[in-house]
């Protein structure tokens, strides 16, 4: 059966991997890239489809389909402070599962993040690990759920912290004991996303860092 795939994040570091990734899937006949402006990916499988997501209820109509990939994050930097963050990585998030949910969308596919955690006191994991929880709650058939480390690959916008990390943290993770925290490509999170998208399993599951590998 063929199948539509919406893409949350659609012009980030993992979702235009993962658009790029769907688009050689011979069942995926549809790609619902929800975005800020509307965007040509140069593929006729690939919808644009352009949202302002502070009012996304209005567009739960794009929402409809068999497979969600919510690949949505932004940084305290580029948002301005860390609840403009939790605007975007939590809120529109989570929003746009529910509405996905109520759509009866059966698969849902969220990048998270290493050492996410709702008790965490550092805010970022917190949310982080908030929005597990909660997708969990949601009635969709089977949950995947990705947790990578710092992502390596190429951005539309520099970011000097990470830029820093890819650097160093190769050399530091060969210590014992960090080997877990080593950075990965958004490619290769895309692609190991998508392999679990072709696979007929259900329920949730959490994929930790060394399984995206």
């Amino acid at each position: 059966m063929m199948k539509t795939a919406i893409v949350l994040g659609a012009t980030g570091l993992i979702g235009k991997h993962v658009i790029a990734q769907l688009i050689q899937c011979d069942d995926i006949e549809k790609i619902i890239a929800i975005t800020r402006r509307p965007i040509d990916f140069g593929n006729k499988k690939v919808v644009s489809a352009q949202v302002c997501f502070d009012q996304l209820t209005d567009y739960s109509d794009v929402f409809k389909g068999d497979l969600l990939f919510s690949c949505l994050g932004t940084t305290k930097k580029q948002a301005g402070s860390i609840s403009m963050q939790r605007t975007v990585d939590f809120d529109y998030q989570l929003q746009a599962a529910q509405i996905a949910a109520r759509n009866k969308v059966p698969h849902y596919f969220l990048v998270s993040s290493s050492g996410a955690n709702a008790q965490s006191r550092n805010p970022y994991l917190k949310m982080k690990g908030q929005l597990e929880d909660e997708i969990s709650k949601l009635g969709f058939a089977k949950i995947c759920i990705v947790q990578p480390s710092l992502l390596l690959g190429k951005r539309d916008h520099f970011r000097l912290a990470e830029t820093l990390g890819a650097y160093i943290l190769p050399i530091v993770c060969k210590i014992p004991g960090l080997h877990k925290f080593r950075p990965i490509f958004g490619e290769q999170v895309a692609i190991k996303m998508v392999k679990i998208s072709q696979s007929q399993t259900y329920g949730k599951k959490t994929f930790k860092l060394d399984e995206l590998f």
